[in-house]
């Protein structure tokens, strides 16, 4: 195994790790700004405000992407494993 083939592998995980976790990330972001913006404007400055509806929105995020989430995370996985005999040849 030579450092390319490290290099690359590194990558697709890299890579992998943002693919399945943008959507939450996202939804959080989301959430969390018009929260914030709600907040700005009524001014109610409590840290705690919009906690309860990123969990709201993030398990309803993860109830609808989570099913595609594993199935990449399966196939990625799939994938490593296939390569493991090429990996040392």
């Amino acid at each position: 195994m030579d450092a390319s083939t490290v290099i690359e592998l590194g990558n697709q995980a890299l890579w992998m790790t943002v693919l399945v976790s943008a959507p939450l990330l996202a939804v959080a972001l989301i959430v969390g700004l018009a929260v914030g913006i709600v907040q700005a404007a009524t001014s109610v400055n409590e840290a705690t405000l919009s906690f309860i509806p990123k969990l709201a929105a993030m398990t309803v995020t993860l109830a609808v992407v989570g099913g595609w989430q594993i199935a990449t995370l399966v196939d990625y996985t799939r994938g490593i494993f296939l390569r493991i005999p090429s990996l040392f040849t």
